[in-house]
């Protein structure tokens, strides 16, 4: 059977039927007054989740669904009949979208639920409604309303509850095919799976739950090379996912590590939510003899990352029992302690040593300016020190004091040049000074001789 997960439809609810304009007419009543009858409504179209179905490959040959229209009214009071209603059935997990809007109308996770999505008319009033006292035979009648339409948007994501992913030809048909009872095609190529499988794994103690294979992504299948994006929606609703790493691929340019980087960054791409899921990571075909050569690197690899991984061999059946119970463990518990390990402890570096003594350097020089006032002092002490064992020396040999006086009058010496240089302006003072005096002296000198000649000349008039 062919799996389809997503088709696009047109679906339309039923109209209500119209009123009916009637009066009664019988032998023996005169103006029987008017009996039409009610317009029946339209059936509304319903979805309904169905768990026997697994494809929307119903809807992908028959895209236009219409419900039936209400019956119209009818005289002597007799009402149409209402259509029943158009139900619709989908597989569990189904998301109905509005094409126009983008609205998601539904999303039917649950067995038997239902969700309207276009409701039917309703039936119009007949004439016997319109009937009053001032208006005893109304001529006319209500019309029913019209059904919605819309165009929708099926979209199928399977409900599993662990999802696997890998690159092409990793091991996940032949994973999936061991440990449940879903036989998926498996061959030696890339692109074997083309659609999703789901198959039930039957764990301890009765427990069991759901496992999705899908097909291999690629790097750029963000922008469409392989099959891309289109089927990743079938582990948005997952709870754990399975990283099987191709450990015998024999391309050059493909490595465990690198591929694991790669599927992750896809992931990302397509949603935040699912690149954030927990993944159990799990080296695969154990088996071949090199690819235990690349085990040991990938685990020390993974290790600094703090992840665990899980070496297994789905062709051999080997470590399927530790894988299958870090899964069970995360999914049913929710803890996540399996999946991580320790990373291992990073060496120490010498050279981090080093910068501790400039630290200590840095606050010598910080802590240097607090010292310069006992330096100070000593400075002061020790110019002081050699004046008092001057004077000391001084008291005690008597006979050197006249070098002491030649250094006292070699002190002064520069006061008296200062003297010196101040000399001439007092000079110039006394020159004046002496000027005025000896005019004043003059001044007597020149009155007594004027004074001795006149003394003559008044003798001679006496």
């Amino acid at each position: 059977m062919k799996f389809v997960d997503e088709v696009r439809i047109f679906v339309k609810a039923g109209d209500g039927g119209n009123g009916a304009v009637a009066f009664r007419r019988e032998k023996y009543v005169d103006r029987g007054g008017p009996n039409g009858g009610d317009g029946g409504n339209g059936g509304s179209v319903i979805f309904e989740a169905d768990p026997q179905l697994t494809t929307l490959l119903d809807y992908r040959y028959q895209q236009h669904h219409r419900a039936r229209s209400g019956e119209n009214g009818m005289g002597s009071d007799c009402n149409g009949r209402s259509s029943e209603d158009l139900i619709l059935k989908v597989p569990l997990g189904t998301i109905i979208r509005d094409v126009d809007t983008e609205e998601v109308l539904a999303d039917l996770n649950t067995a038997g639920e239902r969700k309207v999505v276009c409701k039917g008319g309703r039936g119009g009033l007949g004439n016997m409604n319109f009937a009053t006292s001032t208006r005893q035979t109304p001529r006319f009648a209500q019309d029913g309303t019209q059904g919605e339409e819309r165009t929708l948007r099926l979209e199928l994501k399977l409900l599993a509850d662990v999802g696997l992913l890998g690159y092409p030809n990793a091991g996940k048909s032949t994973l999936i095919s061991v440990v449940s009872r879903a036989r998926p095609k498996i061959a030696d190529y890339p692109f074997t799976t083309l659609v999703p499988n789901l198959g039930l794994v039957q764990y301890k103690d009765g427990l069991s739950f759901v496992m999705a294979d899908i097909p291999g992504i690629i790097e750029g299948a963000s922008e469409g090379v392989g099959l891309g994006h289109q089927f990743l929606r079938h582990v948005e609703r997952c709870k754990v996912l399975i990283h099987l790493l191709d450990m015998g691929t024999e391309v050059e340019e493909r490595e465990p590590l690198k591929d694991f980087d790669v599927l992750n960054e896809e992931l990302r791409k397509y949603s935040d939510e699912l690149s954030s899921k927990p993944q159990v990571v799990a080296a695969n075909k154990l088996d071949l003899p090199h690819a235990q050569e690349r085990l040991g690197k990938l685990t020390e690899e993974m290790r600094k990352r703090g992840i665990a991984v899980f070496p297994v061999s789905c062709a051999t059946g080997m470590g399927m029992q530790p894988l299958l119970d870090a899964v069970a463990e995360v999914l049913f518990t929710g803890r996540t302690d399996k999946l991580h390990v320790e990373p291992p402890p990073k060496p120490r570096v010498e050279k981090k040593t080093a910068p501790a003594p400039a630290k200590k350097a840095a606050v010598v020089v910080k802590t240097a300016p607090a010292k310069k006032a006992p330096a100070k002092k000593a400075a002061a002490a020790a110019k002081k020190a050699p004046v008092k064992k001057a004077v000391a020396v001084a008291k005690k040999a008597p006979a050197k004091k006249v070098p002491a006086k030649k250094a006292v009058a070699a002190k002064k010496a520069p006061m008296k040049k200062a003297a010196a240089k101040k000399a001439p302006v007092k000079k110039a003072a006394a020159k004046r000074v002496v000027t005025k005096k000896a005019a004043a002296k003059k001044a007597p000198a020149r009155r007594a001789a004027a004074a001795k000649k006149a003394a003559p000349k008044r003798a001679r008039r006496s």
